[in-house]
């Protein structure tokens, strides 16, 4: 008989740390973007709302006169 051996296979541990959940983390996070997201909404409709009233004020008739009474 030829050299018989079992061939056990090896066995790695690797110790990992238990998870936790970082609601801080995620409260301080969620708040950062919601701001950030309504600062840039806020210079972006002050933005078009400035180029709305310059492209209104150039105009030479004003936009209420369609309407108006005319008295």
């Amino acid at each position: 008989m030829l050299f018989a051996t079992k061939l056990v296979p090896e066995i790695i541990w690797v110790k990992v740390e238990k998870p936790t959940f970082d609601l801080v983390g995620v409260v301080l996070g969620s708040l950062s973007l919601a701001g950030l997201l309504a600062l840039t909404a806020a210079v972006l409709g002050s933005f078009f709302g400035l180029v709305l009233i310059r492209r209104t004020r150039r105009m030479d008739e004003h936009v209420t006169d369609a309407v108006s009474l005319r008295l």
